[in-house]
C-alpha cells in the first residue's frame, strides 16, 4: 500500500524560504508523475509545482515561477519543493500528490489525473 507523507511546513515571515517534502513508501516513483498542489482558506485547490516521472521535465504555475523549485531525490525517494522568497499569498496547505498519465503542461495541472495524496503540511508566511 503506498503513502505519502509531507513535512517541513511551518511559519515564515515574509522573504524567507521553506523546503518541504514528502516520502512515498511502496511509490513504484518511476511510474508515476508527482505534483504539488495547495489550499489556501476560502479557495479552490491549486497546482504550483509538477515533476515528470522521468524528472527530467517540470512545471509551474505562474504564481510561484522563479521562486519555487520542484525536485526528486531518488536515493531517498523524496519528492522535494524548494520554496524561496515566500509571500503571505502563499500561506496554504500544501499537498504532494501521484499519478498515471500522459505529461503535458496542460495534463500536470490537473487535479483529477492524481490518484495518490498525502495528508499535507501548513505553511504560514507573514507580512
Amino acid at each position: 500500500q503506498v503513502h505519502l507523507v509531507e513535512s517541513g511546513g511551518g511559519s515564515v515571515q515574509a522573504g524567507g524560504s521553506l523546503t518541504l517534502e514528502c516520502t512515498g513508501s511502496g511509490l513504484p516513483t518511476y511510474r508515476y508523475h508527482m505534483a504539488w498542489f495547495r489550499t489556501a482558506p476560502g479557495k479552490e485547490r491549486e497546482g504550483v509545482a509538477f515533476i515528470s516521472h522521468n524528472y527530467g521535465v517540470t512545471e509551474y504555475s505562474d504564481s510561484v515561477l522563479g521562486r519555487f523549485t520542484i525536485s526528486f531525490d531518488t536515493a531517498r525517494t523524496t519528492l522535494i519543493l524548494q520554496a524561496n522568497s515566500l509571500k503571505p499569498e502563499d500561506t496554504a496547505m500544501y499537498y504532494c500528490a501521484a499519478g498515471r498519465f500522459f505529461f503535458t503542461g496542460t495534463s500536470a495541472r490537473d487535479v483529477t489525473n492524481y490518484n495518490l495524496w498525502g495528508q499535507g503540511t501548513q505553511v504560514s508566511v507573514s507580512s
